[in-house]
């Protein structure tokens, strides 16, 4: 295992700490491994600690009335859940379930309250990651009514790409593993269409799937594709 100051500074949030505030984080913080399709928290339920992701990747979605998912955001190595609800007695507001192994470090809430008031560098950084998560959940509000579901997958995938993708031999590698239910549940649509969708990429060969996620084989193909 990493040296635990080596661990905190792998988080964007406490990068830029001392060696005592880290010092004072470690001391509050639990490590916790989860396996993949593991839920975390579920929407809801009471707040009890906030996560940072050390390695792995975490799908955050809210369920309605009939038992539809329809995912909030995947979130990557680095990222901290939830963003909101702090100092407030506000339940979790969505479902968090890893999606491969995943090692988290778990902070309580009342604690982590504690070190946005006494440390006023995380309070700036939290208002960033904030102020982020907005412009983003503003760009898929937008995505989502203002395109249709064929430009909303090119979309994701490209997103996908931007976010979690490794140039490798000239193609882009996506190790976001994830079924074509929950690709649907990230832009609104069916399983049904998304799988069209990627079979009209794969015949052109400008995508192929994996266990593991993605393989973009033309990226500037997918950049340009259309139906035709």
């Amino acid at each position: 295992m990493k040296d635990k100051m080596e661990l905190l500074r792998l988080l964007p949030m406490f990068r830029d700490l001392t060696q005592e505030e880290l010092e004072q984080i470690w001391g509050i913080s639990i490590l916790r491994s989860y396996r993949k399709r593991t839920v975390v928290f579920n929407e809801g339920s009471n707040k009890e600690a906030v996560y940072f992701i050390l390695d792995g990747l975490v799908k955050a979605f809210k369920t309605d009335e009939n038992g539809n998912e329809h995912i909030v955001s995947f979130l990557k190595t680095g990222d901290m859940f939830p963003h909101t609800g702090f100092f407030n007695q506000n339940p979790y507001p969505a479902t968090a379930e890893v999606i491969v192994d995943t090692q988290l470090l778990a902070i309580p809430v009342r604690s982590f309250e504690q070190l946005l008031t006494s440390i006023p560098a995380i309070s700036i950084k939290l208002m960033r990651a904030m102020s982020e998560k907005i412009r983003e959940l503003q760009g898929k509000l937008q995505e989502l009514t203002g395109n249709d579901v064929q430009d909303r997958g090119l979309l994701f995938l490209l997103k996908l790409a931007e976010n979690y993708g490794t140039l490798r031999n000239g193609f882009v590698y996506i190790d976001v593993p994830m079924t074509n239910q929950e690709f649907a549940d990230t832009i609104g649509s069916t399983r049904e269409t998304v799988n069209r969708l990627i079979n009209q990429l794969r015949k052109e060969d400008i995508l192929e799937t994996s266990r593991s996620g993605y393989v973009i084989l033309d990226y500037d193909a997918l950049k340009n594709w259309s139906h035709k």
